[in-house]
């Protein structure tokens, strides 16, 4: 287990808590990274490889994130390790919710991340007691299933269309791949088809599919509703490839919207998009950023890019106790106002300083941070 000591900087984390049942087996932890802006909020992953360090990291995502669409609320993350198809899921998370009282929902409100599903935010609610506990209810719950809504899919699509215009080009035509075809990937697949671009290569974690003249998106959700994850290898459109072929397929956009660290120092000498739209979290290291800037490729940073989901999220915590359920009509406008104003500014910054995106963002969203650190008395003497 990572030393959480060693995690400390100027930033935080705040508070780091492990918890674990000896009767239902579970282990998780909770970081609440920057709560200088508001309460933490973050999404709570269920995977058995869960540990202290990932969580840690995706808590500071999520304190950049907040800033950079600037909104109130703070940089936190949950992670219990355990698989999701266990038939246990349920006791398991009742338990990683009670170890969590004292935190949820006074300094942390859950939401949804990899491996949990709208059913498990309202288990969390019940386990509490509290509708303020969790939100990404289902709507007959009163909550705002963004997940199933495709919101962060489709902000991503935003962000996407936003930066080739910002660079001079058109969505109209141009060609993407998309790793990862989950609530993320495939909701962006569907509105970068809106948009009038080309699919030409999906991805799961069993390969990816790929055919350069472009894929039916409408078809690849079918043959994902009736084969699952499995549907790269058996359907019937495009070339079947390995998983991460679709990285260094011919394309013009490429949006990594599965898992972190799959864009390598290795990976970023390969790539032939013109633009990468970080749709998961964390997806390229630092030195990836770097060598993709040296080719003149331009990298959305994933707390721009994806950010549709928290305000989605900022929607749902604004209406937890309010018993009115927010107009979906107005989150996906202010998604898409928020996420291509966003990507713009970050744009315009890295030109101005010379800088990578990653590092122009984040010293935007840095400065509001600080400033709230500051007004709060929160930052270093002297």
């Amino acid at each position: 287990m990572t030393d959480a000591l060693s995690l400390i900087d100027d930033w935080g984390p705040e508070k780091v808590v492990v918890v674990s049942h000896r009767r239902t087996g579970m282990k998780g932890v909770l970081v609440i990274d920057n709560t200088a802006r508001g309460t933490g909020k973050g999404g709570t992953r269920m995977s058995p490889g869960v540990t202290v360090e990932e969580v840690a990291r995706l808590a500071r995502v999520m304190t950049w994130k907040w800033a950079s669409v600037d909104l109130f609320y703070g940089g936190a993350k949950a992670g219990i390790v355990a698989d999701p198809a266990s038939p246990d899921k349920e006791a398991v998370l009742r338990a990683f919710a009670r170890a969590l009282s004292n935190e949820v929902p006074r300094a942390y409100v859950m939401g949804l991340d990899m491996g949990l599903t709208e059913c498990d935010a309202a288990i969390i609610q019940d386990e509490l007691g509290d509708r303020g506990a969790a939100v990404g209810t289902p709507e007959h719950l009163g909550g705002v299933a963004y997940d199933k809504l495709g919101v962060t899919g489709y902000g991503v699509a935003e962000a996407a269309d936003a930066a080739v215009e910002s660079l001079g080009l058109s969505l109209a035509g141009a060609r993407v791949a998309i790793q990862g075809f989950g609530a993320v990937g495939s909701a962006a697949a569907r509105r970068f088809a809106e948009l009038g671009a080309g699919v030409v290569a999906v991805s799961t974690a069993h390969g990816s599919v790929h055919d350069p003249s472009g894929l039916d998106v409408r078809e690849l959700l079918a043959a994902r509703d009736e084969h699952g994850d499995h549907f790269v290898t058996r359907h019937r459109q495009g070339t079947a490839l390995p998983p991460g072929a679709e990285l260094t397929a011919d394309c013009d956009v490429l949006v990594p919207a599965a898992l972190q660290d799959v864009i390598s120092r290795d990976t970023a000498g390969q790539i032939k998009a013109k633009v990468v739209v970080e749709g998961a979290n964390l997806p390229t290291s630092e030195e990836a950023q770097g060598i993709l800037a040296e080719r003149g490729i331009t990298v959305i940073p994933d707390f721009v890019a994806n950010a549709g989901g928290v305000v989605a999220a900022a929607f749902a915590m604004d209406a937890r106790y309010s018993g009115f359920r927010p107009d979906t009509g107005a989150i996906f406008e202010t998604v898409s106002a928020r996420l291509r104003a966003n990507t713009v500014t970050v744009l315009e910054e890295a030109r101005r300083r010379s800088a990578t995106p990653h590092t122009a963002g984040r010293g935007l969203a840095e400065e509001r941070v600080r400033a709230a650190m500051r007004s709060k008395g929160r930052l270093p003497r002297g």
